[in-house]
């Protein structure tokens, strides 16, 4: 062989890999998590001066969240009987075993509901509780 053939061959040898792996089509490269967050950053900067608003109002903050809170759990229980009677309504009365899954379901939501609205009711107490000895 001559030098200019094997010089040939080297640069051959250096451009193509000799691994079968690595002749294949290029591996994938990794993305970055943060970019599947950067349509979610304008709600969380929105989102962000309530909460600190609420924080930053004190006793009266807690009052207002407690407020927010009963509305949740009213919602919460409307919404289960409304889809209770939609059900009703649109599918009539079904046999005893599906209509008593139904009624449960409704109960467990309503029941939930109660307890948002108890738990409501225990932050606005606690505000005006500390509102009084606070201030």
């Amino acid at each position: 062989m001559t030098a200019a053939v094997v010089e040939s061959r080297r640069r051959q040898d250096y451009i193509r890999p000799v691994s079968p792996v690595l002749t294949g089509p290029a591996p994938m490269r990794r993305q970055s998590e943060t970019l599947l967050l950067v349509p979610l950053l304008p709600i969380f900067l929105i989102g962000m001066f309530p909460m600190f608003l609420i924080a930053l109002l004190g006793f009266f903050g807690l009052a207002l969240f407690g407020v927010l809170v009963i509305c949740v759990g009213l919602a919460s229980s409307n919404e289960a009987h409304d889809n209770f009677n939609h059900d009703v309504i649109v599918h009539g009365y079904s046999r005893g075993s599906e209509r008593k899954a139904r009624a449960s379901d409704m109960h467990l939501a309503a029941r939930l509901g109660l307890r948002l609205e108890a738990v409501g009711a225990a932050m606005i107490i606690t505000a005006a509780i500390g509102l009084c000895y606070a201030g």
